[in-house]
């Protein structure tokens, strides 16, 4: 333990930085990826204070805090303490911190999308994943099926019109053509 003189009022633990006020236990667990209990368990097999200030720590604790958090089974933490066990590419247990949680997450939504899994396609729509009811709740997002108006001004002044479809074709609005030639009526000057 330092002495006040040699305290340190900011500390980075594995790419964290942390108060140096803080409690070790409530300091460790703001790093993602450690709870509050798996941050007791390593200070509990450290042999360390949890209620003492993280800012009083030396450099030697704070190397065996970062080596017994990027592998906990060394300080004898069970694997079901593990946030990674049975990986799917490597098939052994680890623990993710950090950002090596974050990119290992969005491989795992990624390859669920890529196969079409049911996971995947309910990732890939914007859905609740893990089965929740949807009746009432989840209704947050972007509207589906639903078609927007867009009001513009008219070219006289007047009311504004809506935007709609193009008209049909000229030759196909005009009743005349739309009879046969031949079959006319003549006024009564084409009779004379």
């Amino acid at each position: 333990m330092l002495s006040i003189s040699e305290y340190r009022h900011m500390l980075r633990i594995a790419g964290k930085d942390i108060e140096g006020s803080k409690k070790i236990i409530i300091a460790l667990s703001q790093i993602k990826g450690l709870g509050y209990n798996l941050s007791q368990v390593t200070l509990q097999s450290l042999n360390i204070n949890s209620n003492m200030r993280i800012g009083l720590l030396t450099e030697k604790e704070v190397s065996d805090i970062e080596s017994a958090i990027k592998n906990p089974s060394l300080i004898g933490i069970p694997n079901w303490y593990l946030n990674r066990r049975k990986d799917s590419d490597t098939g052994t247990d680890k623990h993710l911190i950090t950002s090596d949680l974050d990119f290992t997450i969005s491989n795992d939504i990624e390859r669920e999308k890529t196969v079409y899994s049911w996971r995947g396609y309910r990732h890939m729509f914007g859905l609740s994943v893990r089965g929740q009811c949807t009746r009432t709740t989840g209704r947050k997002g972007g509207a589906v099926g639903v078609k927007k108006v867009v009001m513009r001004p008219s070219a006289g002044g007047g009311e504004a019109k809506e935007a709609s479809a193009p008209a049909p074709a000229a030759e196909s609005a005009t009743p005349e053509s739309s009879t046969p030639k031949n079959n006319v009526p003549k006024s009564s000057e084409t009779k004379k």
